[in-house]
């Protein structure tokens, strides 16, 4: 497999900002690089410093130490045109664009190249058509963009950054707004671009399950572990993922099998379950330990706890105290649970 080249690196590098005439640094000793054709999803908790890595690698804010390289050149070497060329930025916030049909605003993308005053010739034109092709909103292209859905106004975003022809672009949380389809288009949408265009993508979300499933590799950022990268199945069957939220492991956890974090449970009873498939087995678990059970896989041993057999969600035989139930739903189901000693 052919190495992917590093777009922007970071070495040793320290990030936080000025208040007054005091420094408040955040993270130091932060190693990283982003690579061409690849989505990289940052996770972190709220108040880990997702928000002021972003910034820094958008020179938006300088690093308080360690080098930054932009396609081998530190990156405060650029002059402020040659990084709008070159580092293109999607915020989350809503920028008073309404006013603007769809074709105008990702036409503005073409800024850095044209200058303010700049003309579209036929090129830029053909940049920008291919751009609102690539995002699926060319039959949006004559509409406001205060007509438009928030999934559509982000990709109408994601276009403008297109057209900058930068080989890197960065997102704040592009999906924190969106229902679920939406979520998943941009999300999907995103990872094709990354390798489509060959563009380095790295975005800040929350959204973890979208992010394991689309993303090439993941940045875990936490407040005392500072910043761990690696490739996304690699950073989940190395049981990473579980340091995301550091202090809080007694009260989640990280499943594994569906890659996702759920409450830690309880249980204060336990329960031998059988089930017919993986499917029945999660939803049958699922449901008993939101009543404070515990699994347990089939015993040879005769371990005095209740049995359940899950043959499919119309049929269920529970075994318990010498006798045994039929259970033709989740809802009788629970009910018996219910009313075990």
């Amino acid at each position: 497999m052919e190495q992917r080249t590093i777009i922007i690196e970071g070495k040793r590098l320290c990030i936080g900002y000025k208040t007054g005439k005091s420094i408040k640094t955040i993270h130091k000793d932060l190693d990283f690089a982003l690579r061409r054709g690849e989505l990289t999803c940052l996770l972190g908790a709220n108040g880990a410093g997702k928000s002021t890595l972003l910034r820094t690698l958008a020179a938006a804010q300088p690093p308080l130490g360690g080098r930054l390289e932009l396609l081998g050149r530190p990156i405060s070497e650029y002059s402020e045109r040659e990084r709008s060329r070159t580092i293109g930025v999607v915020l989350t916030d809503k920028t008073q664009t309404g006013g603007l049909t769809v074709y105008e605003l990702v036409a503005l993308g073409r800024q850095p190249h044209t200058g303010f005053f700049g003309r579209l010739h036929r090129a830029d034109k053909e940049i920008i058509e291919h751009a609102l092709h690539s995002v699926g909103i060319q039959n949006k292209a004559s509409h406001y963009m205060a007509e438009l859905s928030d999934g559509e106004r982000q990709k109408a975003m994601i276009a403008k950054a297109l057209v900058q022809e930068c080989p890197l672009i960065l997102l704040d949380e592009p999906t924190a707004f969106l229902d679920v389809v939406s979520r998943i288009e941009i999300m999907s949408l995103l990872h094709r671009l990354a390798a489509e265009e060959q563009k380095a993508i790295l975005l800040s979300t929350h959204d973890i399950e979208q992010a394991l499933i689309l993303s090439d590799r993941l940045w875990l950022l936490t407040q005392g572990g500072g910043l761990e990268c690696g490739i996304t199945e690699d950073v989940i069957l190395n049981n990473r993922m579980d340091s995301l939220f550091e202090g809080q492991t007694e009260r989640i956890r990280f499943d594994l099998m569906h890659g996702v974090f759920s409450p830690t449970v309880e249980g204060k009873k336990s329960i031998c379950l059988k089930a017919e498939n993986e499917v029945l087995c999660h939803w049958t678990q699922n449901a008993l330990n939101k009543q404070n059970y515990f699994c347990l896989p089939p015993s040879e041993t005769g371990l005095p706890y209740p049995t359940l057999e899950a043959v499919s969600p119309r049929e269920f035989t529970l075994s318990a105290n010498g006798k045994t139930y039929i259970c033709r739903s989740f809802d009788e189901l629970l009910q018996k649970i219910a009313c075990l000693p």
